[in-house]
This record gives structure tokens, C-alpha cells and sequence, in this order.
């Protein structure tokens, strides 16, 4: 077999019977070609793992004609003493149902070593298979149309064909069911693959879902100890404010220049000082207001810090328990 009917291109004499019918060049014709010249089937001949190469049969007035290399393989003919026309008619179609029906075997072994692969099969293997179950598909229905025709003839040359297409057609049509279910089998274990992936994102989202939970709780203790901060930063300025002032009056009179002041002034001025700062703050509604809920906000930080224990470094939920043992 030449290298250009190993790659699909059609032999010199069937392209030239082509281009009388009317075909396009480079371009696989219709399976039953009929024209002036008579009646032209084209048989795909499919070959491992992807090649395909082409034989024509003409039918006309000279009778019937094979077109492209003859075929070696002459068991047809000779299980049922075909010779002539009849004969290579025989062996052409048979040979191209031999030949689908041994690659439809071929993608179905190729299914099940991807089914036995499991997850380690890849998504580009399983497209590669199902573009050759679908080329397969399609040349296999080239045969079979060439097959129904071949059955339709009133030739001479094919009325002893009534004995083995029968036969043909059993082979055929086990070749096409054989693609049929690779194809549902190889749709399935994508189908199955797309499953596993997304069960995995599923994981991965639990898992950042779970990360981001963690994250919330820490900011919230954080959040609660920050408010705690605040309270006692506020408090502690409330206090700052009020001291402020007579403690810097008495800072003043206590000078040595201010010995002049009698004692019972000063007292009377420290009052004062401590008195006004007191009464200026405490008027304040805010200020009443904070200190009256101050109860609950200590309350509701106490149940905070409750509801969501520290974080540790090496990533437990609690705290290690405090030493009970004296040291020695």
C-alpha cells in the first residue's frame, strides 16, 4: 500500500472518476455517485490508528469495475465460488466491513484501557478516542449505504451477491453498535471525569470556606479585645481630664513662690479646680450614657471572649491548661 493511501488520499484512477461525477477534489464524495458513466461507489478502507485509504467500484455499461490497488484478501469470493464482477464486488465490500469492524474492536479496547486507567486518564486521550469513534461512525455508514446499493442492483454481476450480503450486513451492523456503545462509554467517562473535578473544587471551596470562617472568628476576637481596649482608653481619658486640671493647681501651689498663698486657700482652691472639671465632664449625656451601659458592655465582651477561645499558634482551638505543680 503507497504512503498516499495510508494518509486518506484517493488513488489516481478513482480521483479521475470523481471529477466525471462531478465530485469536489479533496473532499469525501457521497457513497453512491451516479452519472452518465454509470454508478460509482466509494468504500472507505480504515486503518490504525487513523488513516484511511479508498477503493471505488463502478458500475456501468462495461459491467462492473473496481477501481484503485485490488484487495489480497479473496476469502469472500472464494467461500462462495464468486468470480468476475461478482467476485471483486464481493471482496471489496467485504474487506471494508472487515476492516471497520476490526477498528470499531480496536476503539473499544482503547475504551476499556481508558476505563481501567480511572482518574488517571486524561481529557485529551478520551477526545482523541471519541473523534476516532466518530470518524469510524461515519465511514462505517459509507459501507453500509454502499451495501444497501450493491443489494438494490439488477445486474448480472450481482444477483449471486444475494448470498453474502447477508453476512456483510450482521459484521456491519455488530461494527456500528460496537462504536455506538464506545461512544456512550467514552460520553460517560467524561461525564464521570467532570464529576471528580467537581467534586474537587467542591472540597476546595469547602475548604477556603472553612479558612474563611476561622478568619471571621479571629477578627472578631479581635474586634471584641479591641473594644475592650477602647473602653479603657476612654475611661482612663475621663479620669485624665478630670485629675488634669487640680493636679496642676496643685502643682502650681506648690510652689516655693506661692508660699504667700494661705493654707486654707489652697484647700479651698483644689476643691474648686477638682470640683469644676468633675461637674463639666459628668454633665456631658454621652458620658452618663456610657458609664449607665458600661455594665452590659463588659457583659456582652465576657460572653464574646467565651463564645470564641483563643487561637494558638500551633493551630488547636483551646489554649494549653495552666501548670498545677509547684516548681522546684
Amino acid at each position: 500500500m503507497s504512503d498516499a493511501e495510508r494518509t486518506g488520499e484517493w488513488p489516481e484512477e478513482l480521483a479521475a472518476r470523481l471529477s466525471a461525477f462531478g465530485a469536489i477534489p479533496g473532499r469525501p464524495p457521497r457513497p453512491v455517485l451516479r452519472g452518465p458513466a454509470g454508478t460509482l461507489l466509494t468504500l472507505p478502507y480504515p486503518e490504525a490508528p487513523d488513516g484511511v485509504f479508498w477503493r471505488g467500484l463502478l458500475i456501468g455499461p462495461e459491467g462492473v469495475r473496481p477501481l484503485g490497488p485490488p484487495v489480497a484478501d479473496h476469502r469472500s469470493s472464494a467461500a462462495h465460488g464468486l468470480t468476475g464482477g461478482a467476485g471483486a464486488a464481493a471482496d471489496l465490500l467485504a474487506v471494508s466491513v472487515h476492516l471497520g469492524v476490526e477498528a470499531a474492536e480496536g476503539i473499544d479496547l482503547r475504551l476499556a484501557d481508558l476505563e481501567a486507567r480511572g482518574g488517571a486518564a486524561g481529557l485529551a486521550a478520551i477526545a482523541e478516542v471519541q473523534r476516532r469513534a466518530a470518524r469510524l461512525r461515519g465511514q462505517i455508514g459509507r459501507t453500509g449505504a454502499a451495501l444497501e446499493e450493491a443489494a438494490r442492483r439488477t445486474e448480472p454481476e450481482f444477483v449471486p451477491l444475494a448470498a453474502v450480503l447477508p453476512a456483510l450486513r450482521s459484521e456491519l451492523a455488530r461494527g456500528r453498535e460496537l462504536v455506538a456503545a464506545a461512544q456512550q462509554g467514552l460520553s460517560d467517562l467524561v461525564m464521570l471525569r467532570n464529576t471528580e473535578e467537581s467534586n474537587r473544587l467542591s472540597v476546595a471551596a469547602n475548604a477556603l470556606g472553612a479558612t474563611s470562617n476561622r478568619i471571621a472568628e479571629l477578627q472578631n476576637v479581635s474586634n471584641i479585645r479591641m473594644l475592650g481596649i477602647t473602653y479603657l482608653a476612654l475611661i482612663l481619658a475621663l479620669i485624665g481630664a478630670v485629675v488634669l486640671i487640680p493636679n496642676t493647681g496643685a502643682t502650681i501651689l506648690g510652689m516655693p513662690s506661692a508660699g504667700w498663698v494661705p493654707g486654707l486657700w489652697v484647700d479651698l482652691i483644689l476643691v474648686v479646680l477638682a470640683a469644676v472639671p468633675m461637674a463639666i465632664v459628668f454633665r456631658q449625656r454621652w458620658v452618663r450614657e456610657l458609664l449607665r451601659g458600661l455594665g452590659s458592655y463588659e457583659g456582652r465582651t465576657g460572653e464574646g471572649m467565651r463564645d470564641l477561645p483563643e487561637r494558638i499558634p500551633d493551630g488547636t482551638d483551646d489554649p494549653p491548661a495552666p501548670a498545677t505543680g509547684r516548681s522546684r
